[in-house]
This record gives structure tokens, sequence and C-alpha cells, in this order.
């Protein structure tokens, strides 16, 4: 049980860079303009446990409308086993209340989310490669600076579980990070984000019709990297995005369990061949 003098509420924008700080000091490697962009997918949808005006504990609890995404569960070292992820874990399950919610958690807390709710669906591999090519591939790439937004947020609607525009729009401006997509006719195939993290680059989101369109982005994606080594986080259950790894050289370097409160949403996981981010889905 908490003790008096603990309080939960809504983050203010600056408290969102001290939970980014703390996802960090775990080794989660957040991008290093993450916070923004992840501040306007949902103002509203992340919280911090006080105890006497000091921050203790956070986690966000994103709520895209009919889909939401928990993340940054954080108590801070000296304060855990003291009953505030608890309390703070609970007020997030109220903000996710009517919506199907996801998470990307550790292995070792798998069986702690079932006893909320949450079910498994598969584990997403995180991937580094070390010495990412530098291939000839711009001619068949298309800069996402210059397509038309709504045609871009169409298709991320195929492999995502809800609308996130004003993410996205964040997303696909922000420093330190480039887009790409495959077009051909007119129609876009796949398109993808490298951003620059603490460590390395992340490749995320990695959205593709088929291996084909997977492999020009991954090579395209990885010359672009700002610095290596480069990060992918792709969901086991999408063997073909597992093997693309594998022919590249990348070696796992960590696992995160997907899970959810409601059914696996009715996206087709065969085209995510990188997860956007582990804390926002």
């Amino acid at each position: 049980m908490a003790t008096p003098g603990y309080t939960v509420r809504t983050m203010r924008r600056e408290e969102l860079d001290l939970a980014v700080e703390w996802a960090a000091a775990e080794g989660w490697n957040p991008g290093l303009r993450d916070a923004d962009c992840f501040w306007a997918a949902d103002p509203q949808g992340f919280l911090v446990g006080e105890l006497d005006g000091q921050p203790v504990a956070t986690i966000s609890a994103v709520n895209y409308g009919t889909f939401g995404f928990v993340g940054f569960y954080i108590v801070r070292p000296d304060m855990r086993g003291k009953g505030y992820g608890l309390t703070i874990w609970n007020e997030a399950m109220l903000r996710m209340s009517g919506v199907n919610a996801g998470l990307d958690g550790v292995l070792a807390q798998e069986a702690a989310y079932r006893r909320s709710g949450f079910k498994t669906a598969y584990s997403n591999i995180r991937f580094s490669w070390d010495q990412p090519p530098d291939p000839c591939v711009a001619e068949r790439l298309v800069p996402l600076e210059d397509m038309p937004f709504a045609e871009i947020a169409a298709y991320d609607g195929h492999s995502f579980p809800a609308p996130r525009e004003a993410f996205l729009r964040c997303w696909l401006s922000m420093p330190n990070a480039r887009g790409l997509a495959v077009v051909r006719e007119g129609e876009i195939l796949g398109y993808g984000v490298v951003r620059t993290c603490l460590e390395g680059s992340k490749i995320g989101p990695l959205f593709a019709e088929d291996c084909e369109v997977a492999e020009t982005l991954l090579l395209g994606l990885g010359a672009a990297s700002e610095q290596g080594p480069v990060f992918l986080d792709v969901p086991e259950t999408n063997v073909r995005g597992v093997r693309m790894a594998g022919r590249y050289g990348m070696t796992e370097v960590f696992r995160t369990v997907r899970m959810y409160t409601g059914p696996e949403p009715d996206i087709d996981v065969f085209k995510v061949f990188g997860v956007t981010s582990f804390e926002l889905g």
C-alpha cells in the first residue's frame, strides 16, 4: 500500500523528459527527439506519481480512440517494492477502460501483466546491425517529405491499429530522423523512418507489402542512419522479417512480449517488419 503523501496526476510536458531519462537508464534507448512526438500523440496520456512533491513513478496510457498503449512503467529504483508502482498502474488502467490496450513488456513481468488482464500475443525481437551497408538504392526510394501526408497516414493505417495523425506528423518531421518510402505507379508499397537514439539509431516503423520492399527500405534507412549500430524491432511472428534480419547479419539483443487486454488488432503483422516504438506501439 502506498503511503500518505503519494499522489498520481497527469504530467506536464517537461516531466515527460524525465520519464525518457528514466527509460534510458533502464536500457530502453529512446530516440533523441521522441518526447515531443509521444506528447503529440496524447498530452493527457502520461502520468507521474509524486511522493511529497518528488517524482517516484511514471507510466503512459496513450489513448488513440479505440486502441491504447501502455509504456514508461517505471518506479525509481530506490522506491520500488512500496506500492507506488501498483497505484500508478491502476490509474493507467482506469484511463484505458473501454479500449483495447497493448503493451510491450519485459519477459520477467509477463505473468504480472496477465494478472491485470493482458493476454500474450507474440514476442518482439530487437536486432542490432553493427555495420549497415551503403547501397545505391536512392533511385528506388522517395523521401517522405516529398509525399502527401494523407497518403502516408492512410498506408500507416493498414499496419497500426488506430489513426495516429498527430503523432505521425511529428514523427515524420523530427530532427535527427529520415523517412523513406517505396512507391510504384503512384502507390505506396512500404515506408519507414530511421532516427538517432542515445545509442546508435533505430528503424521504426518499417511497414512493407513484401520482403523485397522491406529489404529495399532496410538498406536505404540503414544507409541514411546518422550513427550506428542500427536497431530494428521485429515481431517474432513475422518470420520473413526475422529471416531478413538474419540475412543481413543482425544479432538479437533484447526481447519484449506484446500483450493486449482484448483481441489482437485486425492488422497484418506480416507487413510489420519494424515496430514503431516499444513505448507507444
